[in-house]
């Protein structure tokens, strides 16, 4: 009877492709891959570190899988485990702890899944870590997560990442073309580029992200998004690159964190808001459509209301598509710890609170301006009588279920937006 592995991948999309690649590893050596809540002879945490809640998350898991099956193997592998790891194996169940560097090497540190009668800590330094391992994410038949960028050189005082995962790196043009081959050759319609710092592609290998960019629009598939990139890395060159290409897609996600120049630069961010508001603007000249993701975080030390207003009227202003508000959380090792003036628990709520308004407002607006017209849907989920999927310009649509269209591109009418605030879409 084989053995059977059970996965729990917390975080990033990032994780996710590092997670998938880990989990073919184990069926390359005959083990059976079962759900996180079923009983396994091992389990694999990949874990997160951007916010206490995450840490939380993995320790809830470890406790569950131990529960589950007592006598399992219990590996955690992740940015929590570089971070700390003499924590991690203090819980009840952890057998081994394995670092950024370590953690595609699992099969060298077990051997017969038994139980460690002491937990082993694998690790090295971060400035050591330098390994980069191409990856993807295969357990969904219509979307893929292509890791093509690995740590951060930025020194942001909010966040862990770069102790977390290193310095910034990656893999060559050719290489990273030949495991997204692998990736549409195993029946995806969609790749997502993701990274720490995606557009910082090329930095170890001496290329650029647009280079790699027009490589992939050569091979044979219908869609590529970009996760994440930084609004000073994405070029001009890349917008116009993009706006030809057929492949990749009209909607970009660019990190913010504040609309207050002041906090951007205690922050220690590469740019301010006029660039900011810059790069919306040439991408809204390209095409009203394109929609325009942002991340911002409530609450950072400093924060006063005239500053988080600011913040609020700045993104007012923007013609962007929605938010991703994110409640500032302190990091052990950050420089912000030391920032005073700390931003009350009520408070961040309540900035959280608003913001996530205006995003439902962005959103609604943005998907107003859209109704009539037809896209190229890709259905990827379904309901018992319901189905889910994207347009070019990710607008999230609903259908009738109907069998043919799972993991298909089909054109679709946008007619209203339902009471869920997705829309309604029909077959053309």
């Amino acid at each position: 009877m084989s053995k059977k592995v059970a996965f729990q991948t917390l975080g990033c999309k990032l994780n996710f492709s590092e997670t998938s690649t880990v989990s073919r590893l184990f069926a390359n050596e005959g083990f059976e891959k079962v759900g996180f809540n079923e009983k396994a002879d091992i389990y694999i945490i990949n874990t997160c570190s951007v916010t206490q809640q995450a840490e939380s998350k993995c320790r809830n898991a470890i406790s569950r899988a131990h529960r589950l099956s007592p006598n399992a193997f219990i590996a955690v592998i992740g940015c929590y485990a570089q971070l700390k790891p003499q924590e991690i194996v203090k819980l009840e169940g952890v057998d081994i702890v394995l670092g950024a560097n370590e953690k595609f090497n699992l099969f060298r540190y077990i051997d017969n899944l038994n139980k460690k009668k002491v937990p082993e800590i694998h690790s090295c330094e971060i400035d050591n870590v330098n390994v980069f391992l191409p990856a993807f994410s295969s357990n969904d038949r219509t979307r893929s997560f292509l890791k093509v960028q690995d740590g951060c050189d930025y020194e942001c005082t909010y966040c862990t990442i770069p102790k977390a995962r290193g310095k910034s790196r990656n893999e060559t043009i050719s290489k990273t073309i030949e495991i997204a081959k692998q990736a549409i050759n195993s029946g995806v319609k969609e790749i997502i580029l993701t990274g720490v710092n995606t557009g910082d592609f090329g930095r170890s290998t001496n290329e650029k992200f647009i280079d790699l960019i027009k490589e992939l629009d050569k091979l044979d598939i219908s869609r590529y998004r970009i996760s994440s990139i930084e609004p000073n890395l994405l070029s001009s060159e890349i917008l116009e690159f993009c706006n030809k290409s057929t492949a990749f897609l009209p909607h970009y996600h660019i990190p913010l964190q504040s609309g207050s120049d002041t906090l951007l630069k205690v922050m220690q961010r590469r740019y301010n808001t006029k660039l900011y508001a810059d790069r919306v603007n040439e991408i809204k000249k390209i095409s009203s459509n394109i929609a325009i993701g942002v991340d911002v975080i409530v609450g950072f030390p400093g924060e006063t209301d005239e500053l988080f207003e600011e913040t609020y009227n700045f993104l007012n202003n923007l013609d962007i598509s929605y938010l991703h508000v994110f409640s500032y959380s302190e990091r052990p090792g950050t420089k912000s710890i030391s920032i005073k003036n700390k931003v009350s628990p009520q408070k961040i709520q309540e900035r959280s609170k608003k913001l996530h308004i205006l995003s439902e407002k962005k959103k609604r607006y943005f998907y107003e301006q859209n109704l009539g017209k037809t896209y190229n849907v890709l259905f990827e989920s379904s309901s018992k009588d319901k189905m889910y999927g994207f347009t070019e310009n990710y607008i999230k649509v609903e259908h009738s279920f109907n069998s043919n269209l799972i993991n298909k591109i089909v054109k679709i009418k946008l007619e209203i937006i339902n009471e869920n605030g997705d829309v309604y879409g029909v077959l053309v």
